[in-house]
């Protein structure tokens, strides 16, 4: 089950079924099933306030995966900060929409086991995330 919340900021206008079936899509290409997912639509002080307390980094992201995940069904809880969205949209040259799936996505494509932390890993991130976009691309039609 995927479930949207929000703390300290509207909530994002995102087709919540379409995303979450995209979601499922994506999951499934690697093997994995939905299990309890949160995302936490939250505010640059919000994912700040996050990262200080639970992981001991004192920087602002675009989001913060806590990974639940048991055998083949993923779970676990994700905050998105919609003020690095807009921002990275910007940085980037893309829309903001894009930008906002781009992060939804690549918080599952770690739950699935992507990481984007060592050597080569980003450009494996970057291909997941592009072909998972590509995918909601094809359903939207």
């Amino acid at each position: 089950m995927i479930t949207y919340q929000t703390e300290g900021v509207e909530m994002p206008h995102i087709k919540k079924r379409e995303t979450t079936e995209w979601v499922k899509a994506v999951t499934q290409t690697y093997g994995k099933k939905v299990g309890e997912i949160a995302y936490i639509f939250c505010s640059d002080e919000k994912i700040l306030e996050v990262n200080r307390q639970y992981l001991q980094h004192d920087y602002y992201t675009d989001i913060i995966t806590f990974d639940y995940t048991e055998g083949n069904r993923i779970a676990g809880d994700l905050f998105i900060s919609l003020d690095t969205v807009r921002t990275n949209a910007e940085q980037f040259g893309a829309t903001y929409d894009t930008e906002l799936h781009r992060v939804i996505i690549h918080g599952i494509l770690h739950l699935c086991g992507i990481n984007d932390k060592g050597p080569g890993e980003r450009e494996i991130m970057e291909q997941a995330e592009n072909k998972a976009l590509a995918l909601l691309a094809e359903m939207e039609r």
